[in-house]
């Protein structure tokens, strides 16, 4: 199979044809690659902080509560101010670097814009 199409929805390498689309076993999700090519610029999803505020890449952020770390003798503090936020798909939709952390994945919900 040469025309070989990665799901778009989870990447899987094992997307196969059902006539006129495109199906993915292992998350279901099911497409027409010819609409993948207009649709491949946007962002497929959206991440807002505590009070609704979208969020996008390079953003600051305040944590607004105390996050325990494993490992760490104490916790991230709300009000410590994240700078320069990655968004990523998933549960912990946000990568970054915490002073005296250092690299971590927050939840939006725990965050507010700065």
């Amino acid at each position: 199979m040469t025309d070989h199409i990665p799901c778009p929805a989870c990447h899987s390498p094992y997307a196969y044809p059902t006539g006129i689309s495109m199906m993915c076993p292992e998350c279901g999700h099911e497409w027409n690659p010819e609409t993948q090519a207009t649709d491949e610029g946007e962002e497929g999803f959206d991440v807002k902080d505590a009070n609704g505020n979208a969020l996008q890449d390079g953003d600051d952020v305040v944590v607004i509560k105390n996050l325990p770390v494993k490992g760490a003798a104490q916790p991230i503090k709300a009000g410590t101010k994240v700078k320069n936020i990655r968004l990523v798909e998933g549960d912990h939709n946000i990568d970054c670097k915490i002073p005296g952390f250092g690299a971590m994945a927050l939840k939006s919900i725990f965050v507010k814009k700065a």
